[in-house]
């Protein structure tokens, strides 16, 4: 389990983490949803983003399990979705990661489910984040807080 008090918390150093290993595989419309301003029970964030294929959704989601274990040593919980890779879950307790492709992400809908959170379209890499024993590129991220983005 991931500690929630740090100053810059473990879940959300791994969220970065989780971000940029999409960012590797090129997944698209990358949103990190910050849960925990509505006391949520269910995660400190959820990471949704898209792959264009099967065989994408599938890279993406192998980049982040790699990434995470290379980085900090920690494997998810649970994988949900590698049968048909049309909505991949990859849950790390606090850090829960959705990568969908277009169609299932326009169906559902994930982030209007949580539009109290707080929504950050990510579209630049985390700057200073340790992947794989290296630091990951240095740059400020570009990103487009709201909690309505378009669909």
């Amino acid at each position: 389990m991931i500690k929630r008090n740090s100053e810059r918390s473990e879940s959300a150093m791994l969220a970065d983490i989780v971000i940029n290993a999409i960012q590797e595989k090129k997944g698209e419309r990358v949103v990190k949803i910050d849960m925990r301003p509505i006391n949520s029970p269910v995660a400190d964030f959820f990471i949704v983003c898209q792959g264009n294929s099967r065989a994408q959704v599938e890279a993406i989601a192998d980049s982040v399990e790699h990434e995470v274990i290379g980085s900090v040593g920690v494997r998810p919980s649970f994988i949900e979705g590698k049968e048909n890779a049309e909505w991949m879950l990859i849950d790390y307790f606090d850090v829960v990661v959705h990568i969908f492709q277009p169609e299932a992400r326009g169906f559902y809908k994930l982030e209007s489910l949580w539009a109290d959170a707080d929504l950050t379209e990510v579209t630049e890499p985390v700057s200073g984040v340790i992947m794989n024993g290296t630091t990951a590129k240095i740059a400020k991220p570009k990103v487009r807080k709201s909690n309505k983005l378009k669909a």
